[in-house]
């Protein structure tokens, strides 16, 4: 995992390196709490461009985050998802009250893609 802190704009970008099933979400969860208690962003962007799969447990997992950040005054927006696991946010309905952010909304901080343009 790798995060990306934009202080101006108070915008954390959490690429996730790895597969998101219930053998990495606990870890994964604390990591990004961690993060999100650090440094106390508006908006938190989730960057799917390095995961391949995701299970139920990875819904829990972002459910559970959107809830801390929307405590917190935040939002929450994905990225880079690829069709497979888009299919299973459109299923799970999370895209309902999580935005996905298409590749061409994305503009580029310091040569990582971080927001929306």
């Amino acid at each position: 995992m790798e995060c990306i802190y934009v202080p101006q704009d108070k915008l954390l970008t959490i690429k996730i390196a790895e597969e998101i099933d219930e053998n990495v979400v606990k870890k994964l969860r604390r990591k990004i709490d961690n993060e999100i208690t650090r440094f106390m962003p508006r908006k938190v962007i989730f960057d799917f461009s390095n995961v391949s799969f995701m299970d139920s447990a990875g819904i829990g997992m972002l459910l559970g985050r959107y809830k801390v950040i929307r405590m917190l005054g935040g939002n929450l927006e994905l990225c880079h998802v690829n069709k497979q696991i888009e299919k299973i946010f459109e299923i799970s309905g999370i895209l309902k009250i999580i935005p996905l952010i298409k590749d061409n909304e994305i503009y580029e901080y310091g040569g990582k893609n971080v927001g929306n343009i």
